[in-house]
């Protein structure tokens, strides 16, 4: 944690903990080892309100999330104390939104088999995931397709192959 004056404290009479990012980071990594959960997103504010969001292949436990919500807190306050500082922080801790674009190979994982939205080179793509490796996610996609000897266009499923980092996003094609 670092120490700085608190906005409008007069005088510089008042410090506080400007919230260590790095340090959150490791605190969450060390109590998700062996749990299944992996860090998702991390956000710390200039003001100080930390979102934390979690996922695993099982799904998400709203116990488990005030679990960490807590060790956090216990955390946050045992290291304002030892410095004598005041503690000035709003704390999030939860899973991610259904809809929120994937951001770690597990979750392109945890949803095989359910429908994606792929943003891709400015066009959507709504498709199956397919399939998931090391580098590379596949989705099923129908499609017409012009066939040799015929005038019309047929509908088939093509299988269309993108690396990680190609789409702008991939994330669960909800419907309702």
């Amino acid at each position: 944690m670092q120490r700085e004056l608190k906005e409008g404290a007069e005088n510089g009479s008042l410090d506080f903990i400007k919230m260590d990012k790095q340090q959150l980071q490791n605190w969450i990594e060390t109590y998700l080892q062996g749990t299944g959960y992996e860090l998702i997103t991390l956000n710390v504010s200039a003001s100080n309100d930390i979102l934390v969001e979690v996922d695993r292949l099982a799904g998400v436990d709203v116990d488990f999330c005030a679990d960490l919500n807590r060790y956090l807190v216990e955390k946050l306050e045992l290291t304002a104390n030892s410095q004598q500082l005041t503690l000035d922080y709003s704390l999030e801790v939860g899973s991610v939104s259904l809809t929120d674009p994937f951001k770690t190979k597990m979750q392109y994982e945890k949803n095989l088999g359910h429908d994606v939205e792929v943003l891709v080179e400015g066009k959507k793509v709504k498709g199956q995931l397919v399939s998931v490796d090391e580098d590379t996610f596949s989705v099923d996609v129908v499609e017409k397709v012009a066939v040799e000897g015929k005038k019309r266009k047929e509908t088939q499923i093509v299988t269309k192959t993108w690396h990680y980092n190609e789409p702008k996003y991939v994330r669960y094609d909800l419907k309702f």
